[in-house]
């Protein structure tokens, strides 16, 4: 096996696990990885709109999430208004049951990024993180990444 191939899927092996053990941690709250991610960015940026919270969202494509805003506003963990400003603007913010299951998941991700803490120890995570940025950065997941990156 060519070492890029191999690269290759041990980046979808690892992605996947990660995963799986994500969804296992989330089932018992009745959210996926997706509606977390959506939970925590609102819990680190308090308010955002619609548009803002697509270019920042890495596990959706594109930049009108929607369908993902639709079903953790549906579950009464996100609270949706139109922009005092510009009618044609939604602001997102969370709800108290928003605001606790967010600080739920931030567990469960401090959990996940301590077993990954203990895979990395000793290796050099800097070269790791500099490749994959070489290859993620053009891109619109690479381009969500860095925007995170940059605001903190």
């Amino acid at each position: 096996m060519r070492k890029a191939e191999h690269l290759r899927f041990a980046i979808l092996a690892a992605q996947r696990e990660g995963n799986r053990l994500l969804i296992q941690a989330l089932k018992p709250h009745g959210i996926t990885p997706s509606q977390a991610e959506v939970l925590r960015l609102l819990q680190q940026h308090g308010t955002l709109s619609l548009n803002g919270l697509g270019q920042l969202l890495v596990c959706e494509s594109g930049t009108n999430p929607s369908r993902l805003v639709e079903r953790v506003v549906a579950a009464g963990l996100v609270e949706r208004r139109t922009d005092t400003a510009d009618r044609r603007y939604l602001q997102l913010s969370l709800t108290p049951e928003g605001e606790r299951l967010a600080t739920a998941v931030a567990g469960i991700e401090e959990s996940l990024y301590t077993a990954m803490d203990t895979a990395c120890q000793d290796l050099d995570t800097d070269a790791m993180l500099t490749f994959l940025h070489n290859f993620i950065d053009p891109l619109p997941s690479g381009e969500a990444l860095n925007k995170r990156l940059t605001l903190g």
